[in-house]
Parts: C-alpha cells; sequence; structure tokens
C-alpha cells in the first residue's frame, strides 16, 4: 500500500523499479564488457600471440588467420571504447554478443575436431597438453558476454553514455 491507502499492482510496481533499475544494469553491462574486451586486447599483444592462436584453431588458410590475428585485437578495443562512451550503444552490444557467438563457435569447433589448444581469449593461444583444455569454461565464460552484449543490444538505455546526450536513447 501507498500512503493513499491505494494498493500498487504487482505489474505497476515491477514497472517502476524495471525503469529505474534497467539504465544501471545496462551501465554495468557496457563497462563490464568493454573490460573483458580491453583485457583480451591487451594480453593480445604482441599480435604474435594473437596470430598464433587463430591459427591454432586451423579454420582458415594462413594469410587470413593472420590477418584476423593482428586485427582482431584492434577491433576489440574499438569495440571496448564505443561501450565505454555509450555510443552506438545498442549496435555495441549487438556486435559484442555476435563476437562471443562467433568466439563459441570456434571453440566449438576445435573440441568437436579433438583439437588440444588453448582458446588464446586472454593471450596465449596454441596447442595444450591432451586433457589441459578448458573449452566447458570458455564456453560458458563467453555465453555469460555474449548475455551482456544482447542485454546492452535490447535495453541500450543507460547513464554516461553519449548516446543520451545526442538523444538516441533517453
Amino acid at each position: 500500500m501507498d500512503t493513499t491507502g491505494d494498493t500498487l499492482t504487482p505489474a505497476s510496481a515491477h514497472g517502476s523499479r524495471w525503469e529505474s533499475v534497467q539504465p544501471w544494469l545496462t551501465l554495468a553491462c557496457r563497462v563490464g564488457l568493454a573490460a573483458v574486451l580491453i583485457t583480451a586486447a591487451v594480453t593480445k599483444f604482441p599480435p604474435a600471440l594473437s596470430v598464433q592462436a587463430v591459427e591454432a584453431y586451423d579454420l582458415f588458410p594462413v594469410e587470413i588467420a593472420r590477418l584476423i590475428g593482428y586485427t582482431l585485437p584492434l577491433f576489440e578495443l574499438a569495440l571496448a571504447v564505443l561501450l565505454l562512451a555509450g555510443l552506438a550503444t545498442r549496435y555495441s552490444g549487438a556486435v559484442g554478443a555476435l563476437l562471443m557467438v562467433i568466439f563459441i563457435a570456434g571453440i566449438v569447433s576445435a573440441m568437436v575436431r579433438g583439437l588440444n589448444i588453448d582458446c588464446g581469449c586472454f593471450g596465449g593461444g596454441g596447442q595444450v597438453e591432451p586433457g589441459e583444455t578448458t573449452y566447458g569454461v570458455s564456453i560458458a565464460r563467453d555465453v555469460a558476454f555474449a548475455a551482456m552484449g544482447a542485454f546492452i543490444a535490447v535495453w541500450p538505455r543507460s547513464p554516461l553514455a553519449i548516446d543520451r546526450v545526442i538523444g538516441l536513447f533517453r
């Protein structure tokens, strides 16, 4: 009951609470996903580490694997900057979610083909001893990160975002 004696319906109480909490959840997802992307990018330097990780998946010709290896950390950094700034938030979240789905597909591919590799998600990468793979943990982690990106894409409104200043999401 409120002070007037009227009862609040569960739907109206939930809607009001959601409207006040959702922007902060989106901000937390933006910052969290950006932090992960920055960490992933920085740990891939020097770029030879990233190239080694991409080549270990044995999915692409060497030239394409090298291109991906060199550009992936830069792409991750650029996406992190967009998320931190809150610029093109909906699209940045969607791209972040899609990137994680691509990572998951690569990990599943390596697992199904019986490769013994480190995912290279946070540096390293390449061959590991049989039984030292962490595919399940890597997939679960990337599912959580994909969910964060999807949350941002669906509910992009958040504080401390350039989008709010330019009027995209108020």
